[in-house]
């Protein structure tokens, strides 16, 4: 009797495909042979800079001549703050799209932010942020709009944002899937913040201003 496995038709009796065979999906319209490995990781570096609105406006200016414009990115996000995770509902409102996302890691606590993150439904949005406030997950709860723009300059991705918690403010990050890969990451990150002329924030600095912002929004949100 055949049986399903990874959407793959196998015999009881044999063995499953190897976790990072190629297999020929069914229900591929295109019959494209694709990678199958559940351990691939996905991590951020991260670093964060705040600055005022003339500094916004030059970097605005900056980023449109000369980085790589991957456009508008704005969300309407519900952070779920743990003790030592950030879980997030996110609407993206720029690309028609929404994720549950679970960051292992917190602000503050270096610049390394492992995620997983599962696509849902827009309309599945308010059905998520219920849920999460039915388990009591935590009562540090931010819901906030994020008008977002992103770019790639130098390999890095840049997100210049303004919220009304963070104000004006930046994202420089690099994914990498291997934390030996961190390093030089961080380092990149640094020499393209010195050209910006921007200066980070440490992770006291991070970790006192999240503090503050928290406080302020302690609370079950309703969507």
């Amino acid at each position: 009797k055949l049986k399903k496995f990874w959407g793959y038709n196998y015999n009881q009796n044999q063995k499953p495909p190897p976790q990072n065979q190629k297999i020929n999906l069914e229900n591929m319209d295109d019959k494209k042979l694709v990678k199958t490995n559940i351990n691939n990781k996905r991590i951020e570096i991260e670093f964060r800079t705040m600055f005022d609105k003339k500094k916004y406006s030059d970097l605005y200016n900056f980023l449109n001549k000369n980085a790589e414009d991957l456009g508008e990115d704005d969300k309407d996000v519900y952070f779920f703050i743990l003790q030592d995770k950030l879980l997030k509902v996110v609407n993206n409102i720029s690309k028609k799209s929404a994720t549950i996302v679970l960051k292992l890691n917190r602000i503050g606590k270096g610049s390394d932010f492992e995620e997983i993150e599962i696509p849902i439904k827009q309309k599945e949005i308010e059905k998520a942020v219920k849920l999460f406030n039915e388990l009591n997950v935590t009562e540090n709860i931010i819901h906030s709009f994020q008008k977002r723009h992103n770019y790639i300059y130098k390999g890095v991705e840049i997100a210049l944002k303004f919220s009304s918690e963070w104000q004006y403010h930046l994202e420089l990050e690099i994914m990498i899937n291997d934390k030996s890969q961190k390093e030089s990451a961080e380092r990149k990150i640094k020499e393209i913040a010195k050209e910006l002329e921007v200066e980070l924030m440490s992770d006291d600095e991070l970790t006192k201003f999240v503090k503050k912002v928290e406080n302020k929004n302690k609370g079950i949100i309703k969507p």
